[in-house]
């Protein structure tokens, strides 16, 4: 059988896929209008591409490749201030975070592609709790091997990617306690998880193999996994992060995987075993449920640190590389957040405190994300 074809792609390029929420003025609930915001934004010249996403009240952006995070930041400004400016004349709004607080997911309406239409078929109620928003990083790699390896090597530092990102504490019209309560809706996909600890990608391409003669899958799409092979673009794909408030923050959040995955590279570590997917599962918890508060288990030292802890150790490790890949500035605005300035979940719960209902809070995050 013909293996998988990896794409050969420049290393350590970077790009970001972000799920967005389209919500009305009026009430600030989930607004259906995909079609509408897609069809007057096609004729606009973008890097990237625009997409529909599984229910209608969402759109995704496809960044262009980038090798530098201050090219990324200024597409993605440049791509929010385009779709602003259309979602206003339609009297919509366009916000960022993992979750809308309050919609009811009986309420959606899949998309009608065939995919949509076909992962509906396939999971029933669970297609419509997939109204829920990601970012998703792309980093570039030299060769599918390496893709094995930075897979394996990026676990470890998963669970700083879903704190420093965390914007979902709110679901279906409560505080769920979970700095991202996202990664729960995804977590009951039967094909979630992580991808096996293999040794490399001709021991992956037999394992895919295998899950297709049992008819199980049929693409890489059908896997849900935290950081998963692209082998049609020749990435690595990190897929923990809820979508940021922010372009910024998301933009920020690709320059500490493409800083990391830098030094990973270079340094060639030699802690990749299956005891980094033995302590993965609490690990995830950890920072889901408490996000920058939470602790980790570090697989190779058997020891408990602090999250926040250990994301500003690993910061000052990668400043280095930074300079190197001109993104000093967007790994100290992440260090910032790690110190005590906090993630967007806790924004969002200061925010309802002060705003005290939740449609309050819709529309203030809405006016985040489109200025």
């Amino acid at each position: 059988m013909t293996p998988l074809d990896f794409k050969q792609s420049e290393p350590l390029t970077i790009g970001v896929e972000l799920e967005l929420q389209l919500v009305n003025t009026s009430d600030f609930n989930l607004a259906p209008d995909a079609d509408d915001l897609l069809r007057r934004a096609a004729k606009d010249a973008c890097a990237g591409e625009l997409k529909p996403e599984i229910t209608q009240s969402m759109i995704e952006i496809n960044s262009g490749v980038h090798s530098r995070y201050e090219t990324l930041l200024s597409e993605l400004r440049a791509t929010r201030d385009r779709l602003a400016l259309h979602a206003r004349q339609m009297n919509v709004a366009i916000a960022g975070g993992g979750t809308h607080p309050f919609q009811k997911w009986k309420d959606r309406k899949i998309y009608p592609n065939e995919r949509f239409l076909s992962v509906s078929e396939k999971y029933g109620f669970l297609a419509k709790q997939f109204t829920v928003f990601g970012q998703h990083v792309h980093i570039g790699c030299a060769s599918a091997d390496d893709a094995i390896y930075l897979n394996h090597a990026l676990i470890r530092y998963l669970p700083h990617f879903i704190a420093l990102a965390a914007s979902s504490p709110f679901y279906q019209g409560v505080d769920t306690d979970f700095d991202t309560s996202r990664l729960s809706i995804i977590n009951a996909f039967p094909l979630s998880g992580t991808m096996p600890f293999v040794s490399d990608w001709r021991a992956f391409t037999d394992y895919f193999h295998t899950m297709y003669q049992f008819g199980i899958v049929k693409t890489m799409k059908d896997f849900y996994w935290d950081v998963r092979p692209k082998p049609e673009f020749g990435t690595v794909e990190i897929r923990v992060c809820d979508t940021p408030l922010t372009v910024d923050r998301a933009a920020q959040i690709a320059a500490y995987a493409q800083a990391l995955s830098r030094r990973l590279w270079e340094e060639r570590v030699d802690w990749i075993n299956p005891d980094l997917y033995l302590v993965h599962s609490y690990n995830r918890f950890q920072a889901a449920r408490h996000g920058l508060g939470g602790t980790l288990v570090d697989p190779a030292t058997r020891t408990s640190i602090g999250i926040a802890d250990d994301i500003q150790r690993t910061l000052r490790e990668l400043f280095p590389h930074a300079v190197d890949l001109q993104s000093t500035n967007a790994l100290e605005a992440l260090l910032a957040i790690a110190r005590g300035e906090g993630n967007d979940a806790a924004w969002l719960r200061q925010t309802f405190a002060e705003q005290t209902t939740l449609p309050d809070v819709v529309r203030e995050q809405a006016a985040r994300w489109m200025h």
